[in-house]
């Protein structure tokens, strides 16, 4: 992502997780930046450049939050083979 300003960058991870319904962790990974920049960017930035946004976005990361402990336990379920 390198030539792209903070808000374009803010902006940009903004729409791929309200596409693709990722999360903070893939996001990272699809950006190739850190867990704490995207948290940043959407949680901090994002508000300040697009609220409308941000508030769309926040939608999305609260859904995953809430889902986190399901994905863990059906990580774990693979991991052990049960």
């Amino acid at each position: 992502m390198r030539g792209v300003s903070i808000e374009e960058r803010a902006v940009n991870l903004a729409h791929y997780i309200i596409d693709s319904k990722d999360t903070v962790r893939g996001a990272a990974k699809k950006f190739g930046i850190s867990k704490s920049t995207v948290h940043k960017d959407i949680a901090e930035r994002l508000k300040k450049i697009n609220p409308a946004l941000a508030k769309d976005v926040r939608v999305i990361l609260d859904e995953n939050k809430a889902e986190r402990h399901i994905r863990g336990g059906m990580a774990t379920k693979r991991k052990y083979g049960h």
